[in-house]
Formats: C-alpha cells, structure tokens, sequence
C-alpha cells in the first residue's frame, strides 16, 4: 500500500539556488532563536582543526571548563552534544533509561509534552504530571507525583516557552532523591538567562542549547551529568566494534539503543581515552565555547539582571499598550512574554506586517494557545535596550493600523521609563 506522503513543492524560481546567500536582517525578538552575538558569529569562521588535534583536544577540555561555570557544577561530565538542543534530551534518556524503568514528566506546555514522547519511544513506563498551561508546579504536588509513582527518572523544563513560564527547580532535585529518583532538567530556554544551579538544586541532569540566552546559532547542545546518572549510564557502556581492546568487557546493563546518542560513548569520546565516535563539529564547538566565555566574562549577576531588566521593560510597555500579559507573572520567565492578542486584532497579519515592514520577528504559540497569545523573546544578544524600545514601537504601529485604540507612544515611553529607573 502507498503511503500518504505530502506534497513536495517546486522552487519558484530554479534560478536562485545559483545566487549567493543574503539573508534580510531580521532582528529576532520570538521565543529563539534570536541572532548571534557577532563574536561568536566570529570564532565560528576559524580554521578547521581535526578532532583528535592536540590543539583541538584543548578547546575541548576548556569547553568542558567554561561550561562548569555557567552551570555552576564541577561535574566531571560537562560537554557538548552535536546537535540541537533536542538532541541532548533525547540523549540523556535513552542513555539513563532502559525499557520497562519508570519515568515521571513533569509538564507544563508543549516541551513537556516533547519529553513525554520521548520516554514513550525508550520503551519508558511512563506517567506524566500535567500542570494547567500559564501555570508550574508546586513542591507538594511534585512530592506527591514522585511518592505515589517511584520513578528512575523524573523529567522537567526549568522554562517552557510555549507558555513562557518558569518552574522553580529549588525544592525538586531533593524531592527526587528523598525518593530514589534522579532529576533530568531541559534548560534550553533558560540557560543562560536566569539563575541555574545546578549543584546546589541536585540535578543529575541538565541539557539546553545556544540559540536563546547565550546568544548563538542552534546545533550545540550543552549537557550535564551527576555521577550517580554517569555511573548509571556507564552501567550500558558497550564499546563499538572495531575499536574494542582485547581486553574489552561491556557493561552490565543493555546496550543503549542509538549510536549517535550514546552517552557512554561520548563520554569515551570527551575523555582522556579520546576514543573515537564521530567527527566532530569543530565550528559549532568554537561557537559554543565563544557563547561559554562570554556568559563567563560578563558575570551571571549582571547577565541575569539584563535579561530581568529587558523582561520588566517589554512587560511595561505591553501593559501601556492596553496588552494583558499571558499566565501567572511570578513565575514568567525573564526572556520570552506572552501577550494576548486583543480583540479585533488579526494576529496572523500583524505578524506578517512586523515581519515585512519592520524585519521584526516575533512567535505565535501551540496547541491551546495557538492564534490566542504571541511570544515575545528579549534574551541573549538582543535582551538590550534598543532591541525591547524599537520591538515596540513596531507594534505600536501594527496595533494602530489593525484598530487598536491606545495612547500612541504609550509602550515605548513605559519601557524606556523602566531603564531609566535601573540606570540603564
């Protein structure tokens, strides 16, 4: 039987694939990605170097040390993943769970959901807490949920940007242990931008990616790892074939399912033993180390306190615009706001029209939310002043020409008022 393939549609014009890139210059301000600091932009053109390069090996292991820094770890497996931010989910748990071991999502918007399906498809005994979108979870009710379940593995995100909120992590690492689980945390949307401590709060497990509040391209994946969760996945260390010593025995637990993502083999990878895996990335690592050394070298305080300030400004001036802020404001995350779209407002047009008009870029929302609320990012690069004033002063257009009543230059006289007040 033929399978129901969509359609695949003809370029319009064959020609342009002869033409030199040229993107517009679109200032990215949707929940990421948003654009690249132009040093990392930079360390991204140096030479290639190949990967068992001494030169190279350096920059990893100093890869591996800025990492610490900005997790706030001294976990000896801190390294990257060759992939999307995605890729070091997926990694981490068909890495740590086997088929048949219990896994707890905690979920409070889309990327819950994502975690879920990912479990389903590691063969995991999978139950799942749902919190209603716009809100997180309280201690209790994580308490609750781990008790009545007794997981392997409890999995989270410290900020779903499908519904812009932040869950408190503080409590939930030392519930899970209390009761035998270990913490697996995707901060893709949060490192970077608010605190994460990830030694303090007892996570086993933290993955995130480049492309929002550490300001660079996608396709590195920080991770990483308590030793309780490293010794449980060396537990399935099985090396490849063809590079097995003599000496060789394999783990006591199953094989990990994928090659790719296979964490006891990376860890082989990143270590001293350099064992090989895959090529890897050389220009995405020099990008991730770059975003690394910036974070470090401003500060967390001073990057945390720029990205609460754009946060505060952008959540002004929606409010002087008459806009009404999506979900519970005290566990907003700093870098992305949801705004509701207000009545009479064509959302999808006044999207466009930011897009075309002004090269603005922001996002709209999934599955509940869908055509209801836009996303609005301030993080990384872009969480500046000059970015959050012209952001809206281009809606404050869209708005008007789409009927919108409110006080013309009200948004951006409220944002600009709020760094004032900071001294900024």
């Amino acid at each position: 039987m033929k399978a129901d393939l969509p359609e695949l549609a003809a370029l319009e014009d064959e020609a342009s694939i002869f033409e030199d890139l040229n993107p517009a210059p679109r200032l990215l301000m949707g929940p990421g990605p948003i654009n690249a600091d132009p040093r990392v932009l930079r360390a991204m053109s140096g030479q290639l170097l190949g990967q068992f390069d001494p030169q190279f090996r350096v920059y990893m292991k100093e890869t591996m040390e800025l990492y610490r820094r900005v997790l706030e770890t001294r976990n000896r497996w801190t390294f990257l993943i060759d992939g999307t931010a995605r890729s070091a989910i997926e990694c981490a748990m068909v890495s740590a769970v086997e088929p048949g071991d219990r896994v707890l999502v905690l979920a409070f918007g889309r990327f819950g959901q994502l975690k879920a399906e990912i479990a389903r498809r590691v063969g995991a005994d999978l139950r799942v807490a749902e919190a209603e979108w716009g809100t997180v979870f309280r201690p209790e009710q994580v308490e609750a949920a781990v008790k009545a379940f007794r997981p392997k593995l409890v999995a989270t995100c410290q900020g779903d940007t499908s519904t812009t909120m932040a869950q408190p992590l503080e409590e939930i690492g030392k519930i899970c242990h209390r009761y035998g689980a270990m913490l697996q945390v995707d901060a893709t949307a949060t490192v970077g931008g608010m605190p994460l401590s990830t030694d303090a709060w007892e996570i086993d497990c933290v993955t995130g990616g480049l492309q929002k509040c550490l300001g660079g391209p996608s396709g590195s994946a920080p991770i990483t790892l308590s030793e309780r969760m490293a010794e449980a996945i060396y537990q399935r260390r099985h090396i490849e074939e063809g590079l097995r010593p003599t000496n060789y025995a394999p783990g006591a637990g199953q094989m990990i399912s994928s090659n790719y993502f296979d964490l006891a083999m990376l860890m082989d990878y990143w270590s001293d033993l350099a064992l090989n895996h895959h090529t890897e990335a050389t220009t995405m690592l020099y990008g991730a180390r770059e975003c690394a050394r910036i974070f470090v070298k401003e500060g967390h305080a001073s990057v945390f306190r720029r990205h609460a300030l754009a946060s505060a400004a952008m959540v002004a001036g929606a409010e002087a615009m008459g806009l009404k802020v999506f979900g519970d404001k005290a566990h907003k995350m700093p870098n992305v706001t949801g705004i509701y779209i207000p009545a009479g407002v064509n959302g999808d047009r006044a999207r466009n029209a930011l897009l075309n008009d002004f090269n603005i870029e922001i996002g709209t929302s999934f599955g509940p939310l869908h055509g209801k609320i836009w996303r609005i990012g301030a993080m990384g690069y872009n969480a500046r002043k000059d970015c959050v004033l012209t952001t809206l002063a281009a809606i404050e257009t869209v708005l008007a020409a789409e009927g919108h009543r409110f006080p013309r230059g009200a948004g951006v006289d409220a944002a600009l008022a709020v760094y004032c007040a900071a001294g900024a």
